[in-house]
């Protein structure tokens, strides 16, 4: 059996180290007795001391900051799923988020959509554009393909589209709910500054926004139940649960699941009128 490793962030350091190409760094390829980057070259990359960076793959370097660890990341040319691990070694939690915009899904997570036949379901980013959706949901909820890009967005559809609005029971506490999840989402990404222009624009043109807004609540938007009331059917319960899309974090996925086999029924007919409609 193994012997515990009592030094597993100088481990890291050195695994990643020694698996990367000098010749990809320009450096000449003189004679080595280790593969990889030496010690003193991860240092001067990352901008620190070669005797710190050697204390610290032998784990005598003490507690390296965030900005070190980034530095060395870079250094290391991290992924982000080896950033992040990095940095629960060295600092025992993940780094802080760095908000990058969305540039769609994949082929795999849009089947992973299709196949929930009578569920509705979207993708949305940390700023809550809907940048994916299923069948059932251009059904049940909003036809996204119909609206410009620039249009998907959750909050600004719930201020701003009469018929988002109209399908509430009780727009006012749905209102206050997407304002402080959007908040919760936006601060948790890092994208305060991203949002500003949307938050500007709808100050602007709702002061029900503007009142939730400074009230600064913060909801989890993590599951639930919630009430649609459609135009052509009527009312629709679900019950909703938001997923973290595994190495994209920034896109979550909500499903909504029809809360009984009546609900699943009025969804079913929604879905395959439209496809009809469709041809």
């Amino acid at each position: 059996m193994p012997a515990a490793n009592d030094n597993p962030l100088g481990t890291y350091l050195k695994d990643r180290r020694t698996k990367l190409d000098p010749a990809a760094f320009g450096i000449e390829l003189t004679r080595r007795r280790t593969p990889g980057l030496r010690r003193e070259e991860v240092a001067q990359r990352a901008n620190v001391s070669a005797t710190w960076y050697t204390w610290l793959e032998q784990g005598r370097g003490g507690a390296p900051s965030a900005d070190v660890l980034e530095r060395i990341a870079r250094a290391l040319m991290l992924t982000d799923v080896e950033r992040e691990h990095l940095f629960l070694l060295g600092l025992g939690r993940p780094p802080d988020v760095r908000y990058q915009a969305s540039e769609g899904v994949s082929p795999r997570l849009q089947r992973v959509l299709d196949a929930l036949a009578f569920s509705p379901a979207v993708v949305k980013t940390a700023t809550w554009d809907i940048v994916a959706w299923n069948r059932a949901a251009a059904a049940v909820l909003t036809d996204y393909g119909a609206l410009p890009p620039s249009q998907r967005n959750a909050l600004r559809m719930v201020f701003c589209d009469p018929r988002v609005r109209a399908a509430q029971p009780d727009w006012e506490h749905a209102a206050r709910f997407v304002v402080g999840a959007f908040r919760v989402d936006v601060a948790r990404a890092g994208a305060s500054s991203q949002v500003a222009e949307l938050v500007d624009e709808l100050s602007a043109l709702s002061p029900e926004f503007v009142a939730l807004w400074r009230d600064n609540d913060v909801r989890a938007h993590g599951e639930g139940v919630k009430h649609l009331r459609h135009p052509i059917v009527g009312s629709i319960a679900f019950e909703y649960s938001n997923f973290a899309v595994d190495g994209r974090p920034d896109l979550s996925l909500v499903i909504y699941n029809p809360a009984t086999p009546a609900d699943v029924a009025l969804v079913r007919s929604l879905t395959e009128t439209r496809a009809v409609a469709l041809g």
